[in-house]
């Protein structure tokens, strides 16, 4: 069965959906502060839609407009997280 829009998701799932690996999410946690995906027992981390929204607009910076990790922190503390999330609509 689909999971409703609005479920979280695990990392699993987040990377087939972006279409990276699991470690890359990992790391763009270590890179990006503000990505703060739920963390259960074991370490099991949730990504709820803010999560999905904010990572769906870095992976775009980075892959489709050719940003470095630094580029993006950039423009993540110039304008903000809300910015970088309406950057996924392409």
């Amino acid at each position: 069965m689909e999971k409703a829009p609005e479920a979280f998701l695990t990392i699993g799932e987040m990377a087939d959906r972006l279409g990276v690996k699991t470690h890359i999410l990992r790391y763009w946690e270590e890179q990006f502060p503000m990505l703060r995906p739920l963390k259960r027992s074991g370490g099991r981390r949730y990504y709820r839609p803010e999560d999905v929204a904010l990572l769906r607009g870095i992976r775009f910076l980075l892959y489709d407009d050719g940003y470095t990790i630094r580029g993006v922190q950039k423009i993540l503390r110039e304008q903000g997280p809300r910015f970088v999330m309406d950057q996924r609509h392409h």
